[in-house]
């Protein structure tokens, strides 16, 4: 029985603008959406798909009308679920946050999702102060005399 997630072989029965059709086992038939062929922008379906070739797809959804959704691209990136093989640990070097001459930051132990944001914030509001008064000053005070009308 074919379910959601599960990769098949098929063959590709027709092509559209929007798509290809593909007839799948069990005697069924999904489409793979134009966006779902490659990694890469689709422009012509023809340039990377012919009726009658064999392709491994990914079941994404099916509906209850009957209708299945397929993903050509998604059936051959690697599986996201299978562990990582483990990598050597990277030192990283602590480089000073060269805006406006301000260190590093404590680590953000021990704080909430809220307070992380409420610090983003907080400095991100800082440094968009900074940014618009130093714009102000190379501009004259930030009035623009454009589109005025003169005496």
């Amino acid at each position: 029985m074919l379910q959601v997630g599960q990769i098949v072989e098929g063959k590709v029965t027709g092509l559209t603008t929007f798509g290809a059709f593909v007839a799948l086992p069990e005697g069924r038939s999904g489409m793979v959406h134009i966006s779902e062929v490659s990694n890469v922008f689709v422009k012509e379906i023809k340039e990377h798909l012919t009726e009658g070739q064999d392709v491994k797809v990914k079941i994404i959804a099916m509906s209850d009308d009957g209708k299945i959704s397929l993903s050509i691209k998604k059936a051959t990136e690697p599986d996201r679920t299978a562990p990582a093989r483990p990598r050597r640990p990277q030192q990283r070097k602590s480089a000073p946050n060269v805006w406006q001459g301000q260190t590093p930051k404590a680590p953000a132990e021990n704080l909430s999702f809220e307070d992380m944001m409420a610090r983003f914030k907080q400095t991100s509001d800082e440094k968009m102060a900074d940014l618009k008064h130093a714009g102000e000053s190379k501009h004259g005070g930030g009035y623009s005399r454009r589109g005025r009308g003169g005496n």
